[in-house]
């Protein structure tokens, strides 16, 4: 059995999830990360130990083959670290908020199946190696399934909503498994993702400015630490105080 720590990280080709793949590989894990596509050459880890495995985990049957070639990756060995970074926000043509009345409800499942019922499968899915590892599970909710955002749709909201409940029951079972599940909850971050109608909302921000990939990253890492041995079932908001108000 391998002495290596490692984390499984979906969503990982840009943005968050390379800044976090970043920051795992740094500390000396060895990272498997998951992403729709290819990872761009500018965001890949020039590391021996980073594997990428391409999935759509939106879709059942790539998830399930996702799972299975991860775990047989790991064989025996512990798995350390959990995170489900993963995640659907669609928007109109016109890039107008999707809300209640308007858009299909087929995007409303679409936008669950992978930011709901992924996070669900793959703890599930990879419960075992979690529970040889004493891991940790991190769900990478939002700070819109707390209020109502003025350009997250309500789909995304909800579902991030969802995940943000998930992670309190997930925090208790698991527990069983000697697994801690937390949740961390982005604000306003420069990612792609991020619109240059988003400005508006920086006099929102108690630290008057938008957050970094890396700033996401650090408490993620801090979650699947030795120093948060003790924490379970809670959910940091990395929003520059947005969240106050």
């Amino acid at each position: 059995m391998s002495d290596l720590r490692t984390v499984i990280l979906t969503g990982a080709s840009r943005g968050i999830g390379h800044a976090t793949a970043l920051r795992f590989a740094d500390a000396g894990w060895r990272v498997i990360t998951c992403s729709r596509d290819v990872v761009p050459a500018e965001c890949l880890i020039g590391d021996g130990r980073h594997i990428h495995i391409t999935a759509d985990l939106g879709d059942s049957d790539s998830l399930e083959k996702f799972m299975a070639e991860a775990n047989a990756l790991l064989g025996d060995d512990p798995l350390h670290a959990l995170i489900n970074n993963a995640g659907l926000s669609p928007k109109t043509d016109f890039k107008e908020r999707l809300g209640c009345l308007n858009g299909e409800l087929d995007h409303w499942r679409e936008v669950f199946e992978l930011n709901f019922f992924a996070p669900l499968r793959l703890a599930r899915g990879f419960a075992a190696a979690l529970h040889r590892g004493t891991g940790a599970i991190v769900n990478i909710t939002s700070i819109a399934g707390h209020s109502v955002h003025p350009f997250a749709g309500s789909a995304y909201s909800t579902s991030k909503a969802a995940l943000s409940a998930l992670t309190r029951e997930m925090a208790a079972e698991f527990a069983h498994l000697s697994v801690r599940v937390n949740a961390v909850a982005p604000g306003e971050i420069e990612t792609a993702m991020l619109s240059p109608e988003t400005e508006v909302m920086i006099p929102r921000i108690p630290l008057h400015r938008f957050g970094q990939p890396a700033d996401v990253a650090g408490a993620i890492y801090y979650l699947c630490s030795e120093d948060a041995a003790y924490v379970s079932g809670t959910e940091i908001m990395v929003t520059g105080g947005q969240h106050l108000f």
